[in-house]
């Protein structure tokens, strides 16, 4: 299947996120924050990333624009995953360099189609 990246600090998120796409038979990589994902990208060049939005240094808004940045990254598919559902975050996501956006806690049903979507563009 893919192989997928996911960036982000909570480990309850990150066990959920990573057994659901284990599970559908993704490879996934792991990262806690965003230099850490950043160098990982840049190594593994994953199909998809699920950027939380909330990291601790750099936030996730910046860490897809430097992603989107770097021809090496441009093109990988990234998914904005936050608490913080607010009006108007969708469009900031965005205009970031996001491809979609995941409001959390995760539906696993949501998750999942969101990411097999998201794959096949």
């Amino acid at each position: 299947m893919a192989r997928v990246l996911i960036i982000e600090d909570n480990p309850v998120n990150m066990r959920l996120a990573a057994f659901l796409l284990q599970n559908a038979g993704h490879e996934v990589l792991q990262a806690v924050d965003a230099e850490i994902g950043i160098q990982c990208a840049q190594k593994q060049l994953p199909d998809l990333i699920l950027m939380d939005m909330q990291l601790p240094g750099i936030d996730g808004l910046t860490a897809t624009r430097q992603l989107k940045a770097d021809n090496a990254t441009a093109n990988i598919k990234i998914v904005a995953l936050t608490a913080f559902a607010m009006t108007g975050d969708e469009e900031r996501f965005r205009a970031a360099g996001c491809d979609a956006y995941l409001a959390k806690p995760i539906r696993y049903q949501e998750f999942l189609s969101l990411v097999t979507a998201i794959l096949k563009t």
